[in-house]
């Protein structure tokens, strides 16, 4: 992905009379235990050349493995989803998760290898028919910009800030607040951050701040860990590069709009400058959300 300016914006749409202060659902039926998916690369079905291996063994529950064995100082994976939409990531030599956002179809997965200044080659390059049996899984699973384990801090949190929920909306609330009140934004790093960086989420938490991009992998992995579905999107409001992300729940569907009802009013948050704006200043700047449009979701 090109290098852009990185802006966090976390919208939580969510429907009058279910959230109010005492939160929604009957209290003690959730299940806070973490849930934690792991990617595999099984060998079932793969894909190799001289420079690099696609594992598609688990295709089906949206997500591809690959692992480049080659010798280029750098390397990127394009993945094409069924409507032309084009992902590109950087790629290392570690086995790495991809989702397959793009519901079913053909996805073509191309290795390009660095030649030289910008330019690159294409080192492999293959058609996957995928056909997508978990519709959630892209969102529940770890992958390179979501990247976290059992074992990781964002997990422990995530089952911290779960404790005392009785539904998902009650989670999505508790972590959104977490965000908002224990992450600072970071301008020293945004103003070095490179077109390769990747939020490490457990670095976020000892840290206690972060770009926007890290912004959106913390909050996503303390959700997915919590079994809620979550799309961490990319795209733009107005002509600035955002990212922000939407959840799903039984009790509303995907949640992606751009309000939040707090009980008395419906308001327009974003996170990160919420922390660090007055409210006015915050709603200004977001607008009524009528020009937000999301050009990748990962």
């Amino acid at each position: 992905m090109k290098r852009k300016k990185w802006v966090f914006l976390f919208f939580i749409g969510i429907l009058a009379g279910c959230l109010v202060l005492s939160g929604c659902g009957k209290k003690g039926t959730r299940d806070n235990t973490p849930q934690v998916l792991t990617p595999a690369a099984d060998g079932t079905t793969t894909y190799e050349s001289a420079s690099a291996v696609i594992d598609a063994s688990h295709s089906d529950q949206g997500y591809v493995m690959v692992h480049y064995t080659g010798s280029s100082d750098k390397v990127k994976l394009q993945i094409t989803v069924p409507s032309g939409t084009v992902y590109t990531y950087n790629l290392g030599t570690d086995w790495a998760a991809f989702p397959l956002t793009g519901d079913s179809g053909d996805y073509t997965l191309t290795v390009l290898e660095h030649a030289y200044d910008n330019q690159y080659t294409t080192a492999f390059s293959q058609t996957v028919a995928v056909t997508i049996a978990n519709a959630f899984g892209p969102y529940l699973y770890p992958s390179q910009y979501v990247n976290f384990n059992a074992s990781s801090k964002a997990v422990a949190k995530g089952k911290d800030l779960a404790a005392n929920a009785d539904s998902d909306l009650d989670v999505v609330k508790n972590v959104y607040d977490y965000g908002t009140k224990n992450i600072t934004y970071d301008s020293s790093e945004a103003a070095t951050v490179t077109s390769d960086y990747l939020p490490n989420v457990d670095e976020i938490l000892d840290s206690g701040k972060g770009i926007c991009f890290d912004y959106t992998a913390l909050m996503a992995a303390m959700l997915r860990s919590q079994n809620i579905p979550t799309r961490l999107e990319v795209g733009y409001a107005g002509s600035l590069y955002h990212a922000w992300i939407s959840v799903y729940t039984d009790e509303s569907g995907w949640i992606n709009g751009v309000i939040q009802f707090d009980g008395k009013a419906w308001t327009l948050m974003d996170p990160t400058l919420g922390a660090n704006n007055g409210n006015e200043s915050v709603k200004e700047y977001i607008g009524d959300g009528s020009n937000y449009q999301t050009k990748y979701v990962y």
